[in-house]
């Protein structure tokens, strides 16, 4: 997997320029956003860190989401990545944060296709959004595909608020 991401060079750039900072709340892609973050000289000023939340214990023990609302939703939810989005921006006292959760592989199940993730961004000023996108591919080309869209996520914000 290449680690040259021109979007998260970008973000580096730009977020270094406005004084901002920014977490991720990682779930399906295990940290792979904030690893393509720290390949871009400059990320320290930045980027403060990261949560890779595999299973349901980190999700709801480090980023503080609700039991219930994993129990409600599953932790494939627009819901659910929004939470760990809140929680990741308060823990890392952060601007912005981001979070994802998904389903890399494939599966039998038509409501939870392999390529399914959920997506979110909570920023400053109530500033919240989350997407359900569905990425074609291998394991490898999905977890990209969702980190590459994390980032264009957060690039996107800094057009609307520039």
């Amino acid at each position: 997997m290449t680690t040259s991401s021109p979007v998260a060079a970008d973000v580096i750039r730009r977020m270094t320029e406005r004084g901002l900072r920014l977490a991720t709340a990682e779930s399906t892609t295990g940290g792979l956003t904030g690893y393509l973050l720290v390949a871009v000289p400059g990320a320290s000023k930045v980027f403060v860190g990261g949560v890779a939340a595999y299973g349901r214990k980190p999700k709801t023990d480090w980023l503080r989401v609700s039991p219930d609302t994993i129990a409600e939703h599953g932790s494939v939810h627009e819901e659910t990545v929004l939470a760990m989005a809140r929680g990741a921006r308060e823990a890392l006292e952060v601007d912005l944060a981001v979070a994802e959760s998904g389903i890399a592989s494939p599966t039998n199940n038509p409501d939870r296709p392999g390529g399914l993730y959920c997506l979110a961004l909570v920023g400053p000023d109530g500033h919240e959004v989350a997407e359900r996108h569905i990425f074609e591919g291998d394991r490898e080309a999905t977890m990209r595909a969702a980190a590459d869209r994390l980032l264009a996520m957060v690039v996107e914000y800094l057009d609307q608020t520039a």
